[in-house]
Parts: structure tokens; C-alpha cells; sequence
């Protein structure tokens, strides 16, 4: 989940009556169909959807097939997220939606708990509610939730791992982003599960980035020099993984301590193919994007819901990375 600097003021997000697409570039697209409309009426054929943040090749991804799943089944979706993954910023662009409610929300909440509250007054307004790659404690909210097993993917990273230390003994740093964001959190939690079973390795603890390269990059090489036995790091995300290579980079221990990185954006897949990765674990963003369109417009239209799906998760190697292309993250649609 990649992250911008540039802060997007509140006043403009407030005077924003309906979403924009932020496909590529997080700036105004084309919707899925091109229908217009803002009664109620009208309002019954429209999908929002606000993603974790904008011009990250996993959210690319997943809107870009969500829009053509809500094309294909006469829905038009519109989207936009928020410059940070943050929830100060996700919370102005859900209230926006107050005035002028879609038939149904697929949202990432950026926080499990502090969303809460604005996207249970979208629902207030009548609008279904679908959770895509994160969810909220509260379990009453959303009709459906679709995300990859994070613990699994956790579970698979450092069973990966395992196999790229060979037997040899040695710890292992856990970069997460923030503070209850549920998806790193039990990514991080799934691999320290594992850990267990690979007596040679053992945890150096989890760190937390604010989901900043820069950060990840400081602790990466604050753990290069507290633990000499450094064997690898586990980075849970985009951002922590860019970091994380960079502080390998920057003390020559790139190839020397193995990292696996979670999902399969363009600079990553480039990162595996120079050796800056060793593996990655590559999430479905395009199937959590077409199974949430494919909830939301079955509770819209009284079918069946199912209430959690999950994507499946693929480890990828620099050896095997080219028969794994269909699994790497869009950059624009």
C-alpha cells in the first residue's frame, strides 16, 4: 500500500459531491459505464468504491477489475482514495458520500476501529456495505468481507524463508506499517506462528513503519547492527519492503540477509528480478475486486451473500517468477 506525501486538504474533499476514479495516477477517470445521475433512483445502478490509498499498484489492481465486473453486471462504479493510508483522510472521503449515498461501498478501512463510525453512517443511508482486503472489528457493518488469508500469507512467508535459509541458524526481523491495520497485523502474527516450527530461525520482534520507506529503512539497518546473526526480514507490505531494501542496500547486505516481501507491485517484481527480494508473496487484488462488485451487487439485488472470501496467496522466487506473471500488480488500467 503505497503512500504520498502531498496532503490533500479537507475542503476539497468536502466540496467533492461524488467520487473520482483514481485509477494510475489517483487523479479523475472514466467510471465503469459512464452513466451519470444523483437522485436515489439513479443512485440504485451506483458503486463506490475507496480503496487504502491512491496510485498503489495492489488498489490499481483491484479497481481496475471491479470496474469491469460492475460494467459487465450494468453497474457503475466510481472510485477514490485517500493520498495516505490514513484514517483521518479516509474518514473526510466516506462522509462525503453522506449527501449523495451510493446502492453500495466497497471500502478498505485504513483503521479497524476508527472507521467505524463514518462507514456505519454511510449505511445508515441505505447503502450496502462491502469490505475489500481490510475489515472492521465490528462485524455487523459489511454484508460481505474479501481479502486474502493474511495469517496464511504470513505463514507461507516465512515457511519461504525457512527454505532460502537452508538450515542455517539465525533471526529474523518482522517489519509491519501501523497500528491496527488487521491485514499487516496478522501477517506479521501468522509469521511469527510459523517461526515456531523452524527451530534455526528465531524472531527479532516486529517493528512498525507508519508504513514509510524511509522508516523501514532505519530499522532494517538499526537491527543490522543490535543483531549479528540477521538471517532475514519479513516485510509486510509495499513500503516496508522498498524500505527494508534499501537499508540492505545501503549497509552491502543485499543477497547476504534474505527478504520477502508481501504483494507483487512493478517495483518489487523488479526488486526479485535484481536480487534485492528473494521471494514475494503475491496477493489476487483483481479477484477481491470482481468477488466484492460480484457481493455487493448480489445484496443489492436479494441473491445470496457470502460473508467472508478469501483470495488466494502465491510465493514467488526469482526462479519461478516468469511462470507467476499473471499474478504481478497493474500500475494503470
Amino acid at each position: 500500500m503505497k503512500l504520498s506525501k502531498t496532503l490533500i486538504t479537507a475542503g476539497i474533499l468536502a466540496s467533492t459531491a461524488s467520487l473520482v476514479a483514481a485509477c494510475g495516477q489517483g487523479q479523475v477517470g472514466q467510471s465503469s459505464s459512464g452513466s451519470g445521475g444523483t437522485s436515489n433512483t439513479a443512485n440504485s445502478k451506483k458503486l463506490a468504491l475507496v480503496p487504502g490509498v491512491q496510485a498503489e499498484p495492489f488498489y490499481i489492481s483491484m479497481q481496475c477489475a471491479a470496474q469491469d465486473e460492475a460494467k459487465k453486471l450494468g453497474y457503475d462504479l466510481t472510485t477514490q482514495a485517500p493520498q495516505m493510508f490514513d484514517a483521518a483522510m479516509q474518514t473526510t472521503i466516506v462522509n462525503a458520500l453522506g449527501s449523495n449515498p451510493p446502492a453500495a461501498l466497497l471500502v478498505t478501512p485504513t483503521d479497524d476501529k476508527a472507521m467505524l463510525a463514518p462507514i456505519q453512517q454511510v449505511k445508515n443511508r441505505g447503502t450496502k456495505i462491502v469490505e475489500v482486503d481490510t475489515s472492521l472489528q465490528d462485524k455487523s457493518v459489511a454484508v460481505s468481507s474479501i481479502s486474502s488469508d493474511n495469517t496464511e500469507g504470513g505463514k507461507l512467508a516465512a515457511q519461504t524463508l525457512a527454505k532460502l535459509a537452508g538450515g542455517k541458524a539465525g533471526s529474523v526481523l518482522i517489519l509491519d506499517t501501523i497500528a491496527g491495520t488487521s491485514t499487516t497485523a496478522a501477517r506479521a502474527k501468522g509469521f511469527e506462528e510459523e517461526l515456531k516450527n523452524h527451530p534455526n530461525l528465531k524472531s527479532a520482534g516486529i517493528q512498525f513503519t507508519q508504513n514509510e520507506p524511509d522508516q523501514a529503512a532505519a530499522k532494517v539497518t538499526a537491527a543490522l547492527a543490535s543483531t549479528p546473526d540477521l538471517i532475514g526480514v519479513f516485510a509486510t507490505n509495499l513500503n516496508t519492503g522498498e524500505g527494508a531494501a534499501t537499508g540492505l542496500r545501503n549497509a552491502g547486505k543485499i543477497g547476504q540477509v534474505n527478504l520477502v516481501g508481501f504483494d507483487a507491485s512493478p517495483s518489487e517484481v523488479d526488486g526479485l528480478r535484481k536480487g534485492e527480494y528473494q521471494a514475494l508473496i503475491a496477493q489476487d487484488p483483481a479477484s477481491i475486486g470482481v468477488q466484492g462488485v460480484d457481493q455487493a451487487v448480489a445484496s443489492l439485488e436479494g441473491k445470496s451473500v457470502t460473508r467472508n472470501l478469501t483470495a488466494n496467496l502465491h510465493s514467488i522466487t526469482k526462479a519461478d517468477m516468469d511462470a507467476n506473471s499473471q499474478y504481478f500488480y497493474k500500475q494503470k488500467c
